[in-house]
């Protein structure tokens, strides 16, 4: 019998169609979550390692294989500890906001226009800035000890917020839709090394944010008025006007 006629005897059903397709999204989600981090170089690693059990036992290696099964046993405990981080990030993204099928704001309510006005004036100043664009998931949890603003979003406002000497220069804004939520809040900092040491606490913070949810980081470094977005555990940096414009767009919709 050959491959053709074993393929055509098996019984292959819509339940098996449907289990390769949800295992087939889970291990392209996992791959989506790490890469371009370094839990992808660790995963190869892993992968590389856990792969020496079924070669030994395949070359018939007794002393590698009983080493290896060892190591194989620890590999699920190893997993965890090492990639903590991403696991909590894809654990919350899969959950979101428990209100975000209610609650979902429509395409096109931020307020790109002003915001990105806003940017233009602190970078031409060397003013810096730190705006969080909420997006599917709640950053509620943020605004605890900040100060409330509730107001729509303007780039006077914006840009008054940040001027030195204010009360609220400090911190970061949280812009929900086309409000400002709060002011002078503070997010948390990502753990991964900068491999550059060139980042300072603001570019820390968007990307810690942005790899904690699905919100959309806007940065304006003060030493040079270099205007950047982290979004997904990633910085793009060195952005003009209309690349901070197309990716506002490409997140949120055009304005209306």
């Amino acid at each position: 019998m050959n491959l053709f006629d074993r393929l055509l005897s098996l019984n292959f059903t819509w339940r098996d169609a449907a289990d390769i397709a949800i295992v087939t999204v889970i291990i392209y989600s996992i791959f989506a979550l790490i890469r371009g981090t370094r839990a992808m170089q660790i995963s190869i690693g892993l992968v590389i390692l856990g792969s020496t059990f079924f070669v030994s036992r395949a070359f018939d290696l007794p002393a590698l294989e009983a080493i290896s099964a060892q190591i194989l046993f620890y590999l699920p405990f190893a997993v965890i500890v090492l990639f903590q981080q991403e696991i909590r990030r894809a654990l919350a993204r899969m959950v979101g906001d428990p209100l975000a099928l209610f609650s979902r704001r429509p395409e096109g309510t931020v307020s790109i226009d002003a915001i990105v006005n806003a940017c233009d004036v602190l970078a031409a100043k060397r003013v810096g800035a730190l705006m969080a664009i909420e997006g599917r998931q709640t950053l509620r949890m943020y605004e605890d000890g900040a100060k409330p603003v509730d107001a729509i979003v303007t780039n006077e406002l914006l840009v008054a917020i940040f001027t030195p000497g204010g009360p609220l220069h400090d911190g970061a804004v949280l812009i929900r839709g086309n409000r400002i939520v709060v002011a002078n809040a503070f997010l948390p900092l990502t753990t991964t090394p900068d491999p550059k040491l060139a980042h300072g606490t603001r570019h820390r913070a968007a990307i810690g944010l942005s790899e904690e949810t699905d919100a959309l980081v806007i940065v304006i470094s003060e030493e040079n008025g270099s205007m950047a977005i982290a979004a997904d555990g990633v910085l793009r940096e060195h952005l003009d006007h209309t690349q901070l414009r197309a990716l506002l767009v490409d997140r949120f919709g055009a304005p209306e």
